[in-house]
């Protein structure tokens, strides 16, 4: 079976962001200062094939685990559709 697996990868919350940061004072120069923060993650788009759901949850887990995201400075979800 054909499945897609939409990851979305953002840094914890406890950590300091310079990107969204950046983009906070971006957007406050730029005469939106209602925005109070922004943080700013990857989403990233996997397309596989897999004898079941179940088994691309977990490629996709395995995936994330040891390439995707950096545990110890991200959080990840994931959500895995069929195609077919």
């Amino acid at each position: 079976m054909n499945f897609i697996a939409e990851i979305d990868v953002m840094p914890r919350p406890e950590l300091l962001d310079p990107q969204g940061k950046a983009v906070t004072l971006g957007l406050a120069n730029l005469g939106m200062a209602q925005v109070a923060d922004v943080r700013i993650g990857r989403h990233i788009t996997i397309q596989l094939e897999a004898p079941t759901e179940k088994e691309a949850h977990d490629l996709v887990e395995k995936a994330c685990k040891s390439l995707l995201a950096n545990a110890i400075m991200e959080n990840y979800t994931f959500h895995v559709k069929s195609l077919s």
